[in-house]
């Protein structure tokens, strides 16, 4: 238990060594990072120790004062959007399934208007220069696209590459140019 409690006030110290670091690199003063240390400690957003990741305020949500919304609304804006909804089927039909009226009753409620999308041959157009120029994400859990994990097998951007013809193979197996 002591080693938890030791390795938990180690990466907390790192933590705050990490963010003292980039605090000065941001221009900030040590007395204004000191006030807002103390003011995330008054509002319960210091990350507590344990390995669930929430916050001292998420964690013992009786122990700090109650946030104010940021923004409020007047009694008419929201009757306004209580209207909206119903008339256009927007509210939950039930607490169970998490399912809006018109989901459910699709007959009842006015079409939406469906905004047209891009063409076939402009996705395909799209994908063969995402494949071309390596900006398609790459297997993995990293995020990263293939260009930013193999730099070396994609061509550096410029201005012109937009230009260049691209070679694909048709429908027939014969090769195209683009």
């Amino acid at each position: 238990m002591k080693l938890v409690k030791s390795l938990s006030s180690a990466i907390t110290a790192v933590a705050l060594v990490g963010s003292f670091a980039s605090a000065q690199a941001a221009g900030y003063t040590r007395e204004q990072v000191r006030a807002e240390l103390a003011e995330a400690v008054r509002n319960g957003d210091i990350l507590a120790e344990s390995e669930s990741g929430l916050t001292l305020r998420e964690l013992y949500p009786h122990r700090y004062p109650a946030r104010l919304p940021t923004t409020r609304k007047t009694r008419e804006q929201v009757r306004t959007e209580l209207v909206e909804a119903t008339r256009s089927g927007d509210i939950l039909a039930d607490g169970e399934r998490h399912i809006t009226l018109r989901e459910l009753f699709p007959h009842r409620y006015p079409a939406r208007e469906v905004s047209e999308g891009k063409s076939r041959e402009q996705v395909r157009a799209e994908l063969d220069e995402a494949v071309r120029t390596g900006d398609m994400l790459a297997n993995g859990e990293q995020g990263l696209t293939l260009r930013e994990l193999y730099p070396q097998r994609y061509p550096a951007r410029t201005s012109s590459a937009a230009n260049v013809p691209v070679q694909r193979l048709s429908s027939s197996g014969t090769s195209q140019l683009n």
